[in-house]
């Protein structure tokens, strides 16, 4: 039996991830599944990013490439910042990992030591207290709510941050609120980071093409230049181009926090692989007119989801600004039993409640840090959504 480490001893499996293990596990053995847990678009990456892959293999690129990537997908990232967000980068503040989340992995690891605090607004990312905590520090969450439409606000900040805050992290559009930050509420907490110069933000902007109208994205170090010199901006390829798979993340940082990530890479994964990078290459210079279907798709869906749940008793659910995720309340159903007399105390045991009864996979909401409320992910189709919100209604009605 192998010693395992102190440090993976502080950290748990990503809930996210293991309910969609349960909910596959449950299809296998035929049960009738429909699974809204895990977070990636359900469409086709679009066809001139295939074919550049297909190209890239042709050409015989299959070898490695420098471990902070592929010189020509950093000036594509590049000018992508600069296009897109208004960041004065270079391809040498630029880095390319296996993912968003190994960019985040690599930029905590690099720069926190035990004893340092992340500041991290709940409802968050389910990754984001873990790796904290694996790289010794201690995520310090800062509660939100659907009042503040599930942001952080100024006020709120100052209080959290201390000597020895060295990160805080924002994610717009949010993962699970859908919440997104205005230029003026960017501004807002900009105001408030401007006077602690030691602490460092990490702006995941990993769907920041999937943001609706009236709201307008926007990053933090676009909206407060002076920031830019202890921003790391993350970004990649998963959401907007429907490439989950292909496992390309990018961040733009100042270039000693770029190289000491590299170095970090460079002794776990190396690169990312080289014909997604060149997959990659083409979504970010190529046509951009899918992310407008795209766009038009999960608003349709979001609208759908949000008036099916709000017509069930117990449930409200704010409509979101980005992402494809909704976050209802459940206060209204804590408390009551099933048919069977087991009674639902938290929303880990509706989520579980519903999957045995209705075959419906969510993720509970105490998995993002706030609770009671859960997840679902509508990057599914129009009829399977209606079908699971008739099965989430059916649950509830036999609540007593």
């Amino acid at each position: 039996m192998p010693v395992f480490s102190e440090a993976l001893g502080r950290i748990k499996a990503s809930p996210t991830v293991a309910i969609t293990a349960e909910a596959q596990r449950l299809r296998a053995e035929g049960h009738d599944i429909l699974s809204l847990s895990v977070g990636e678009p359900d469409f086709d990456t679009p066809r001139h990013i295939r074919d550049a892959a297909k190209a890239a293999i042709d050409r015989g690129e299959t070898r490695y490439t420098p471990p902070d990537g592929l010189p020509e997908l950093k000036r594509a990232v590049a000018a992508k910042f600069r296009r897109e967000n208004g960041l004065d980068v270079g391809p040498e503040h630029v880095i390319v990992s296996t993912g968003g989340k190994q960019v985040l992995f690599n930029a905590l690891l690099a720069t926190l030591d035990p004893g340092d605090e992340v500041l991290i607004p709940a409802p968050y990312w389910v990754s984001y207290p873990d790796i904290a905590l694996f790289a010794g520090a201690r995520p310090v969450i800062i509660p939100t709510s659907a009042s503040d439409g599930f942001k952080l606000r100024p006020e709120a900040l100052a209080e959290a941050i201390t000597p020895r805050t060295r990160w805080l992290i924002l994610n717009s559009p949010g993962n699970p609120s859908g919440a997104g930050y205005s230029e003026t509420e960017l501004r807002a907490l900009a105001d408030v980071l401007l006077a602690h110069r030691h602490v460092w933000i990490l702006a995941d902007d990993i769907y920041e093409h999937l943001a609706y109208a009236p709201f307008r994205f926007a990053t933090i170090a676009g909206v407060e230049p002076e920031l830019a010199s202890r921003t790391l901006t993350l970004n990649g390829v998963s959401k907007g181009y429907a490439m989950t798979g292909w496992r390309i993340g990018y961040g733009a940082a100042p270039e000693p926090l770029v190289r000491a990530m590299t170095k970090l890479q460079g002794q776990s994964t190396t690169s990312a692989c080289t014909i997604s990078q060149w997959a990659a290459v083409a979504a970010l210079e190529g046509p951009q007119d899918h992310l407008v279907s795209f766009r038009n798709a999960f608003v349709r869906r979001r609208d759908l989801v949000v008036e099916r749940l709000n017509a069930i008793p117990g449930i409200v659910c704010p409509r979101p600004e980005g992402a494809f995720y909704v976050y209802p309340d459940i206060a209204g159903v804590i408390g009551r039993r099933t048919p069977e007399g087991v009674e639902i105390r938290s929303d880990e045991d509706f989520v579980r409640a519903l999957l045995a009864a209705k075959g419906v996979a969510v993720v509970h909401g105490a998995a993002f840090g706030l609770s009671p409320h859960f997840r679902i992910s509508y990057a599914a189709a129009d009829e399977v959504l209606g079908e699971a919100c008739d099965r989430i209604a059916d649950f509830c009605s036999t609540l007593r």
